[in-house]
């Protein structure tokens, strides 16, 4: 008698530690890219053209190769059931090759399509699929729209974290409020997005003799007064964009969220299996137990 088995085996835990250890240095290695400015001052020389000019390239390749080790390492799900890994790579690269065509619709200051699909995907599949969904989007379509440049791997980054904390988010029963949690989550992503990007150029934006110096970021200075002058320059420079950016996320998630994460969810549910063990045979077993018994007088 065939009947599904409950819990993860060693195995896919096994892999599913490894895949979440790998998405786990890939941030960290994002984040020491994003933070080395404001610890070794003096490799910030160079301006604002210049920024990571050398380390880009090691860091897109680092990445890069993370988010390929994790696919081959194969997505068995996040869940209690395991998932196709050959079924899931292939909608990983089918959702990332739509998402990086909608690169090509004309967005609206800061407002852009593709943050919808990364939302959706990391919040369906769990946040390994969801950080490389956003990584590989960004890679994808900077190479279609030609958007190649120093700041490619820092919005690789960006929008990979957006879907790995998409995939943190709780599944609620009801469809209406997690389709509100997930306006909600786009919007603020909108802003946060913004607000972390900007820190792959602003140490590197050294103030000359005509600009506002207390705009920018300079060596030696105190963390309050680093995060009073970021969050002016943020004000001043960011804020309208990244407005626009989480009206149009909020937006497209209420507008679009709900039939695509119900095909996001069949998909889900179509590649998911648990697996079967074999159970003894209750005719079996009761058979041998009367062989064993007394015969009634």
């Amino acid at each position: 008698m065939l009947h599904k088995g409950k819990g993860m085996t060693s195995q896919r835990l096994h892999k599913r530690r490894w895949a979440a250890w790998i998405v786990g240095l890939a941030s960290l290695a994002g984040a020491g890219g994003f933070l080395y400015p404001f610890v070794l001052p003096a490799w910030t020389v160079g301006g604002e053209t210049s920024a990571h000019a050398a380390d880009a390239p090691l860091l897109f390749a680092v990445i890069t190769a993370f988010c390929l080790i994790a696919i081959a390492v194969a997505l068995e799900g996040e869940g209690r059931t395991r998932r196709s890994p050959a079924k899931t790579v292939a909608l990983l690269g089918v959702l990332v090759a739509i998402d990086a065509t909608l690169r090509l619709v004309p967005s609206f200051l800061g407002a852009s399509p593709i943050f919808l699909l990364i939302i959706l995907a990391g919040a369906v599949f769990g946040p390994v699929f969801g950080f490389q969904m956003g990584a590989l989007t960004l890679l994808v379509s900077a190479f279609i729209t030609g958007g190649v440049g120093p700041w490619l791997p820092y919005q690789m980054l960006g929008a990979g974290w957006i879907g790995l904390t998409a995939g943190w988010l709780p599944r609620t029963r009801s469809p209406r409020r997690r389709l509100l949690m997930l306006a909600a989550f786009g919007a603020g992503w909108g802003f946060l997005y913004g607000a972390i990007l900007n820190l792959w150029s602003w140490p590197f934006a050294a103030p000359g003799a005509t600009e506002a110096v207390g705009l920018y970021w300079a060596p030696g200075l105190s963390l309050g007064e680093t995060l009073r002058r970021y969050a002016a320059f943020y004000l001043a420079t960011s804020l309208v964009y990244d407005l626009f950016r989480a009206v149009g996320n909020a937006g497209l998630i209420l507008a679009l969220g709900g039939p695509l994460l119900r095909v996001l969810e069949r998909y889900r549910l179509r590649f998911s299996w648990e697996p079967w063990t074999t159970l003894p045979d209750p005719v079996a077993s009761n058979a041998r137990d009367l062989e064993g018994a007394p015969l009634a007088r």
